[in-house]
């Protein structure tokens, strides 16, 4: 009996508190699973045992009976052949039979009654196992999925203070940084430019004035001549 009432305590229910409990719910669903397997096998020796208990309580109950029947025809065909004292000892060993046949009545009747109850109770726990069993790839993939949730929010809670996600930060300001210098660098570079055109313009202007200077000196000279 004990293994059927360990195989009656377990239900979905207790799965369902162990899977909160369990820091691996997964290898323990299985090994939950195993156990469960290995009881069920155990309960079912266990009520082949009573069957068999059953039947041959039944058997001698039957062969008692059958014998009540054959003294008691007995003790009459020892009548009718005037055999009293024959007819005696059937009777008697009829007693006994019936005797017996009282005692296997008793025996088979609550032989019966617990095949009865086990049978019940084994199919009863052998479909709470088949629903457990159909029920376990779900809470399975629930449980892995919570894990992987829980590691994904461990992860991203702890994601903005990783020293590589600072260094990333840092580095980016890096670029910037390097960007406006190189924009400022660009700028003065254009007025640096921007001067020197304009200082070649009055270098150039002043040539030009001193060889138009020069030509006129030249061409009134020529006249004066």
């Amino acid at each position: 009996m004990g293994i059927f009432k360990r195989l009656r305590d377990i239900s979905l229910s207790s799965i369902h508190e162990l899977l909160n409990k369990a820091e691996d719910p997964v290898m323990l669903m299985n090994q939950y699973i195993r156990d469960m397997e290995s009881e069920l096998s155990e309960a079912e020796v266990a009520f082949a045992k009573q069957v068999a208990a059953e039947k041959r309580a039944q058997h001698q109950l039957e062969e008692a009976a059958e014998m009540v029947v054959k003294r008691e025809q007995g003790a009459i065909q020892a009548l009718q052949a005037g055999d009293e004292a024959l007819a005696r000892q059937a009777l008697e060993d009829k007693k006994t039979y019936e005797a017996k046949a009282e005692v296997y009545k008793t025996q088979y009747e609550s032989a019966k009654s617990l095949s009865d109850q086990l049978r019940s109770q084994l199919h009863e726990m052998k479909s709470e196992y088949e629903r457990m069993k159909q029920s376990r790839d779900e809470l399975v993939a629930r449980a892995e999925a919570a894990k992987t949730q829980k590691k994904l929010n461990e992860t991203l809670s702890s994601f903005g203070k990783a020293s590589a996600v600072k260094e990333f930060d840092r580095m980016k300001e890096k670029v910037l940084e390097l960007e406006a210098h190189a924009e400022a660098s660009s700028v003065l570079k254009n007025e640096n430019r921007n001067l020197d055109q304009k200082l070649n313009a009055l270098n150039t202007k002043s040539e030009i004035d001193d060889e138009l200077a020069r030509l006129k000196k030249q061409i009134q000279d020529g006249e004066n001549s």
